[in-house]
C-alpha cells in the first residue's frame, strides 16, 4: 500500500508540474514572436508643405496614405506626421488633401532600418532621384475641379473657315492685279484661257471679259476719249 502511495503521489506531482509548465509557456510565445516583429517595423515620417497657406488651415481633412492605404496617417497641426508600424520594403507615400495636390514619394527601408527617399516614376522605373529624409512633401498648387469657361475673341472670328473662305478670295482679286503685270498681252492672253477653260458655259458670263475689263483699266489710249467726245459733239449738232 505504501509503495501504491508513493507513486500516487510521484503521478500527481508529475501531473502538477505539466500543468504548471504549459501555463507559464503559453504566453512566452506571444511575447517570444512578437519581439522580433516589432524589432523588424519602422516608422515614416516626414512633413507636408503648403506654402503661403497655415498648416491649421488644412490639415484636419488630410491624411497620408502608405501604400495606396494599406497604412494610413495623419497630420499634426504643424503639418508634420509619422506612421508607424511598418515593415521593410518599398512603399509609395502620398498626401491626400481635397484642397491642395501633392507628388508621391517612394520610400525604401532596409532590413536594417536604413531609408531612402526618392521620386515616384511610373516611366523610368529604374531612374532613382533621391529626395531629403525626413519627407518635405510641398504643395504643386490647389485641386481644380472645374474648367474654365471659354471665352470669345476676335481670332476665334477671324480664323472661322467660313470667314476664312470670304475673305481669301477677296484678298486675291484685290491683290492679283498688283502682283502680276496686267500690260504684258502675252499674260493676259494665258490669263483669258484658262478663264475660258473654267468657263465652258456660253450662256454663263464670260469670265475673261470681265477679267480684261478689270484688269484693263487706266490702261486705254488717250486717243480713245478724245475721239469719243467728237463723235457726241457732232451729234448734237
Amino acid at each position: 500500500m505504501q509503495h501504491l502511495r508513493r507513486l500516487l503521489d510521484a503521478y500527481f506531482v508529475l501531473q502538477s508540474v505539466f500543468v504548471l509548465s504549459r501555463c507559464f509557456s503559453d504566453p512566452e510565445p506571444g511575447p517570444s514572436a512578437a519581439s522580433p516583429a516589432s524589432g523588424d517595423r519602422f516608422k515614416i515620417e516626414g512633413r507636408a508643405i503648403v506654402p503661403g497657406i497655415k498648416p491649421q488651415e488644412w490639415v484636419s481633412s488630410a491624411r497620408v496614405l502608405v501604400e495606396g492605404g494599406e497604412y494610413v496617417g495623419f497630420l499634426r497641426t504643424d503639418g508634420s506626421f509619422a506612421v508607424y508600424d511598418i515593415p521593410s520594403g518599398s512603399y509609395v507615400i502620398e498626401i491626400v488633401s481635397p484642397s491642395f495636390r501633392f507628388e508621391p514619394t517612394r520610400v525604401d527601408i532596409t532590413s536594417k532600418g536604413k531609408m531612402r527617399s526618392r521620386l515616384v516614376n511610373y516611366i523610368k522605373t529604374s531612374e532613382v532621384i533621391r529626395q531629403p529624409y525626413p519627407l518635405q512633401m510641398r504643395s504643386s498648387g490647389p485641386h481644380s475641379y472645374f474648367m474654365k469657361r471659354e471665352t470669345w475673341g476676335w481670332t476665334d472670328f477671324l480664323m472661322n473657315p467660313m470667314v476664312m473662305m470670304m475673305v481669301l478670295p477677296l484678298l486675291i482679286i484685290v491683290l492679283l492685279p498688283k502682283v502680276v503685270n496686267t500690260n504684258d498681252p502675252e499674260m493676259r492672253k494665258e490669263m483669258e484661257q484658262s478663264m475660258n477653260m473654267l468657263n465652258p458655259n456660253p450662256e454663263l458670263p464670260d469670265v475673261s471679259e470681265f477679267m480684261t475689263k478689270l484688269f484693263s483699266k487706266g490702261s486705254s489710249k488717250p486717243g480713245g476719249g478724245s475721239k469719243g467726245s467728237r463723235n457726241a459733239a457732232l451729234k448734237r449738232r
